[in-house]
């Protein structure tokens, strides 16, 4: 399992946020390019970057510092946060940026994802599916930066792309999401069941590198950590094993 530091940003500063919710932000005191190239120097090959201005108003807030995060070599950048037309994409491609993460879209307009997944390639593309459980035990969507509830099921939502190609899903339990209380072990557990040939990334409650190893064992493909790495909650050392270029 590869393990994907995560950058998220919003004007301009890296920021956690807790449980998707704007008004429960933490900042950072470190410049998003300082940060890259440190997660680089531990043996990171990948990062995971969000533009959270994008996300909430569906305008590319952080372009500018992202572009620079794509000129980075040997670290390639999976980057969402706002991109939902064929344009918004295209102009993160060209930019260097290697895969797209595409979230609202999927549930708002899932005909023009689908034709995307043919347009761009299914390994160019990544499906970010933010789910909150309902009285059922259900995951169920959340969309445009987590403050709309959809009722549209996880397993149908995968369901309709694996026609297209799916290949890519990022998959947060936003209740985990900044919390550091540990992965929904079971959610991903269920989402191999359901759909063992996705390469699922985890994101939302990782602390330490047991939580690592509980993911690797499940078979999950790869997991993306902010806050943890953020504040150094993991030792170097527990790091090496899930970061391909130590």
């Amino acid at each position: 399992m590869r393990l994907i530091p995560a950058i998220d940003l919003k004007s301009g500063r890296c920021v956690r946020l807790y449980q998707g919710d704007f008004d429960a932000e933490t900042q950072y005191p470190v410049d998003p390019l300082d940060l890259a190239q440190r997660y680089q120097s531990l043996g990171a090959d990948w990062l995971h970057v969000v533009d959270l201005d994008g996300a909430r108003d569906g305008i590319a807030g952080n372009g500018a510092i992202i572009r620079q995060l794509a000129q980075l070599k040997g670290l390639r950048l999976q980057v969402g946060g706002g991109l939902r037309d064929a344009d918004a994409i295209q102009d993160m491609l060209d930019c260097g940026v290697f895969r797209v993460v595409l979230g609202s879209a999927a549930v708002t307009h899932p005909r023009d994802v689908a034709a995307w997944f043919g347009q761009f390639g299914a390994q160019r593309l990544t499906l970010a599916f933010d789910v909150r459980f309902d009285d059922h035990a259900v995951p169920r969507l959340a969309t445009h930066g987590w403050r709309t509830q959809s009722q549209l099921a996880l397993w149908d939502a995968v369901a309709q792309f694996s026609a297209h190609g799916l290949t890519h899903v990022l998959c947060t339990d936003v209740s985990r999401d900044g919390a550091l209380n540990g992965p929904n072990l079971d959610l991903y557990t269920q989402a191999m069941q359901h759909f063992p040939n996705i390469q699922w990334q985890a994101s939302g409650g990782i602390r330490d590198c047991a939580d690592l190893q509980a993911l690797a064992d499940i078979g999950v493909h790869a997991a993306i950590s902010g806050k943890a790495l953020l504040e150094s909650r993991i030792p170097v050392q527990e790091l090496q094993a899930f970061l391909p270029s130590a």
